[in-house]
């Protein structure tokens, strides 16, 4: 029979706790052949033990390989990225299970994570070590999220390491005809509707279908499964683009505007540029399928576009962005200078009284 307040019982020759902690029953044998001073001692230890793990003393962390992490994220990236985005990612994997395949999150510390990115860095990949920092916080915090981890997030302290800003290659007029001369038909019609359009041709150029576009109001529409912000827009058509779509699309037996022979989209169309870049002379130049976006953005900026109307047709996020984009080419800048100068000889030869601008400087000194 058990003492009021203590939660002692005996059965027969065995002593028990029956006691009630947070609203939970716990009935716990203390042992056979014990006095009560005995039982009440182990009584004592046996509530401390239910009180910490209640609180989550002594009790064993949830604990994940690296693999096991990296097969969970896998899963997500399928339903919640595009594709490019997951090989991106999986790139980014694949480098860091060099370095930490076969351990445990919680062996995995900032000291591991500050060495891997060392040794990109010294290998000369001071941008892609920042992006696999960056995907292996991202997978500690998915880890935490789903319960497949208990501890902190070692990446959270690892500070990226600083990157040029790099340049932002543009075609001048003439580059852009030495790639057309060259380039085969898809590349020559991708390079067109690149540099009128900014779409960013692997993420969203590759996948464009023909109900995206639309003829009787030339409008383009990037859908915001494929746009990098996640927004869907719309962009007008100029008569450039609108002629290398309605061509295509005479041709067209598929879904997609550019299509294999198979009726497939292309996965990719780097290479078949940096082909036709060899072939135009221009290797070593920097031109990529970015080059073309980067085209659009300053061909607008040079012909008096105002920001807020590229951040709308480029589909930039934040206005910041696009403000990199507003360099103009050396040959405009001196049109520009040089068109001050004509202005100014042009107001004197126009000016009914030739001594005009000496005049008025005069009246504005005698004020």
């Amino acid at each position: 029979m058990a003492r009021k307040g203590d939660g002692l019982l005996l059965r027969g020759k065995s002593w028990y706790l029956d006691t009630r902690i947070n609203g939970q029953r716990h009935a716990v044998r203390l042992g056979k052949n014990i006095s009560r001073s005995v039982a009440a001692e182990l009584a004592n230890v046996k509530r401390a033990a239910i009180l910490k793990g209640e609180a989550g003393i002594g009790r064993k962390k949830k604990d994940c390989t690296f693999s096991a992490a990296r097969d969970a994220y896998d899963i997500w990236m399928q339903s919640n990225t595009r594709p490019r985005t997951q090989r991106v990612y999986r790139q980014a994997l694949d480098r860091l299970a060099q370095s930490f395949e076969g351990k445990r999150l919680s062996q995995i510390s900032a000291f591991d994570i500050e060495r891997h990115k060392h040794r990109r860095v010294e290998a000369g990949a001071r941008v892609v070590a920042n992006r696999e920092v960056s995907r292996l916080r991202a997978l500690f915090n998915a880890a935490i999220k789903w319960e497949l981890y208990e501890g902190k997030n070692p990446a959270t302290g690892v500070r990226l390491v600083e990157e040029s800003e790099g340049r932002l290659r543009f075609l001048e007029y003439a580059e852009e005809a030495q790639l057309l001369k060259v380039a085969p038909p898809i590349v020559r019609d991708i390079i067109v509707l690149g540099v009128n359009t900014g779409i960013r041709i692997s993420a969203e150029g590759l996948g464009l279908q023909w109900d995206d576009v639309d003829f009787s109001r030339n409008l383009l529409r990037v859908s915001a499964a494929y746009a990098k912000n996640g927004q869907t827009r719309t962009i007008p058509l100029n008569s450039r683009a609108r002629d290398v779509l309605a061509r295509r699309k005479e041709q067209s037996r598929s879904a997609f505007v550019f299509s294999k022979p198979n009726g497939q989209p292309y996965k990719s169309m780097d290479k078949h540029l940096a082909k036709a870049v060899q072939q135009a002379g221009l290797s070593g130049t920097g031109i990529s399928l970015h080059s073309l976006r980067h085209t659009f953005a300053s061909r607008l900026v040079m012909s008096g576009a105002d920001l807020r109307t590229i951040q709308e047709c480029g589909g930039w996020a934040d206005l910041s962005l696009v403000q990199r984009y507003s360099h103009l080419s050396a040959s405009h800048k001196t049109s520009a200078l040089e068109r001050i100068a004509g202005e100014f000889h042009n107001g004197i030869h126009n000016s009914p009284v030739s001594g005009e601008v000496v005049h008025l400087a005069e009246r504005r000194v005698s004020v």
